[in-house]
């Protein structure tokens, strides 16, 4: 199975309030080649937008693979490991179970704006995608691009 690294960020801005605009992010490395995915989700929360961001990574992998998964949100991470319940959000936890079905998946927290290379781009694409309200395809490539070739 091929080893593959996905790093995931989900934006909400205005959470909990009138009209939020949300976006899902990925950024799945493969032998230190690293390209981004990403959905527009319009008015979703902060939590649906983290679950989104974790599928649609593993929804870009086009045979099964063993997946190290990189969140930092708590919420998906420890409700994925079985830890935390799922009380809401059932609609969006079923999309990424059936994304994760077929992967050997390692969920790890990683925290958020302490300097991770790859999760700060994640999170930039994420809240420029939520601020624009549409992926841009170029800022996508440029993100990835600044990388290089880098191994996590």
């Amino acid at each position: 199975m091929k080893k593959v690294t996905i790093v995931c960020d989900g934006s909400s801005l205005g959470n909990g309030r009138g009209n939020p605009r949300a976006a899902a992010v990925a950024v799945l490395g493969f032998k230190g080649l690293w390209r981004a995915v990403g959905e527009y989700l319009g008015s979703a929360t902060n939590q649906q937008a983290e679950i989104a961001a974790a599928a649609i990574g593993l929804e870009s992998l086009k045979e099964a693979c063993d997946v190290t998964l990189l969140s930092d949100s708590r919420y998906v991470v420890e409700t994925m490991g079985g830890t935390w319940k799922r009380k809401t959000n059932h609609d969006w936890w079923k999309r990424l179970d059936q994304a994760s079905a077929k992967h050997s998946i390692k969920w790890q927290w990683i925290k958020g704006h302490n300097g991770h290379e790859v999760q700060e781009i994640v999170d930039k694409l994420a809240r420029k995608t939520a601020e624009s309200g549409r992926v841009d395809a170029e800022l996508f490539d440029d993100a990835v691009l600044e990388l290089g070739v880098e191994e996590v």
